[in-house]
């Protein structure tokens, strides 16, 4: 699997789509993500890297369409069909029946929301950072269901359960992930600020 256009070609079509600062910081950080999984188990980081960063191209302008638009978005545009299905599938039984089959659009799927929960127990901490976050206390968190009320606990766990994983392995392995990339986060937060 390979994607049809490059990571430069990939930020310039989310951001023809995505202006708000939360969208776009959300999109590198599941980019992040997932290139730390690829590596990890073996894939292409590049394609499992543009994947996250495109799944929610169509999420800021039509919500409602989400995973629909962009199917049609990326078809317009000729991207290849891998491409379309991987990050359609992470709407799978929210907006579309297009069911996770690789294990790249399984680990999208469970740490799309995922992130959303890790990313809103580290900015409550003093820290507010993931640098010192340990799984007792996002599982703490994920159990209070009015806590990150957006993040589907559900979506996450059925993520894991796709997976074969344990709860408890997921979460930590995307702690380490954004570990990794929090530095990268931090550097594009403060330029965006200065823009």
């Amino acid at each position: 699997m390979q994607a049809n256009l490059t990571r430069e070609a990939a930020w310039q079509l989310l951001c023809e789509y995505n202006h708000e600062h939360f969208h776009l910081h959300h999109a590198l950080c599941v980019e992040g993500v997932m290139r730390y999984f690829a590596k990890e188990l073996g894939y292409d980081e590049e394609f499992w890297g543009i994947v996250g960063l495109l799944h929610d191209l169509d999420f800021e302008q039509f919500p409602h369409e989400h995973c629909i638009r962009s199917q049609q978005i990326m078809r317009e545009r000729g991207l290849s069909e891998e491409l379309i299905h991987a990050t359609a599938s992470h709407g799978y039984g929210l907006t579309v029946q297009i069911a996770p089959e690789h294990t790249m659009e399984k680990v999208l799927y469970a740490v799309d929301e995922l992130t959303g929960l890790i990313g809103a127990v580290a900015i409550m901490r003093p820290s507010k950072s993931v640098t010192d976050l340990e799984l007792k206390s996002v599982k703490k968190k994920f159990k209070t269901a009015n806590f990150a009320a957006g993040c589907s606990r559900e979506v996450i766990s059925n993520g894991a359960q796709m997976l074969g994983w344990d709860l408890d392995a997921l979460i930590t392995r995307t702690i380490l992930a954004m570990r990794q990339i929090e530095p990268m986060l931090n550097a594009f937060d403060r330029e965006d600020a200065h823009e």
